[in-house]
């Protein structure tokens, strides 16, 4: 199969695996309701979640501009199945550094796409086993030390991350010096209103709005004055 026919049948098959996904998720209660005659009181949904819709918008549309470069077309099943930022965007990069691709490739595509489809089908496997055992399992899930275990699990993963970004300068093909100097002016401004001005929780979507084309208009300045440089690495 050539690479168009390849990108093609994977964007047919995320669209109908969306609409499918969408289907399933509207239509269940739509069922349930047609089927017992109990409609919820829209008006009084519509209020309640509104203030959730303020949060979580933003942050749905900042998740997809950030995520998309890396994930490619494995953005249809991560989406679908869910925990993009604790587990499928650390298996995809994981899966690209192990495989040494580079991002934007068609290499990279697919090897995003298989480690999300495996890790996908991985999570459904262990969670039958978790309901399976749950009953058993509950004293240790209870106990203090694994509760307390938990917390770290995440910053531990994201520390995990984000230490071989920082140190490595090479982007595809290329070597980038001053390649972190973009993000500082972000991180110092969020860092200041956050801290002085008022603080950005429940904001944080609009705050990644903001930050991402800052971010990027920054590099392209840097970029400009030479601050930021690239060179080809000779293979």
């Amino acid at each position: 199969m050539d690479s168009n026919k390849y990108v093609n049948s994977i964007h047919r098959i995320g669209r109908l695996g969306s609409i499918g996904a969408l289907f399933f998720m509207l239509g269940i209660p739509t069922f349930i309701s047609i089927y017992y005659g109990i409609w919820p009181n829209f008006k009084e949904v519509a209020i309640v979640s509104s203030g959730l819709l303020v949060l979580f918008v933003p942050i749905a549309i900042a998740e997809v501009m950030s995520y998309m470069p890396i994930l490619g077309s494995a953005s249809y099943i991560t989406f679908i199945t869910g925990n993009v930022m604790n587990l499928k965007l650390p298996v995809a990069l994981n899966a690209k550094e192990l495989t040494n691709t580079d991002v934007g490739t068609e290499e990279s595509d697919v090897i995003a796409t298989i480690a999300i489809a495996v890790s996908s089908i991985t999570t459904m496997i262990i969670i039958a086993i978790g309901v399976l055992l749950l009953v058993p399992l509950e004293p240790i899930f209870s106990a203090p030390a694994v509760q307390t275990a938990t917390q770290y699990m995440l910053p531990a993963l994201f520390g995990g991350m984000f230490l071989p970004i920082l140190l490595n300068n090479q982007v595809g093909d290329y070597k980038v010096k001053n390649r972190l100097l973009p993000i500082l002016i972000p991180i110092i401004l969020i860092t200041v209103i956050n801290q002085f001005i008022f603080p950005l929780k429940g904001a944080e979507g609009l705050a990644l709005l903001i930050v991402i084309p800052l971010t990027i208009f920054i590099a392209h300045k840097m970029y400009k004055k030479k601050i930021i440089t690239m060179e080809k690495i000779e293979k």
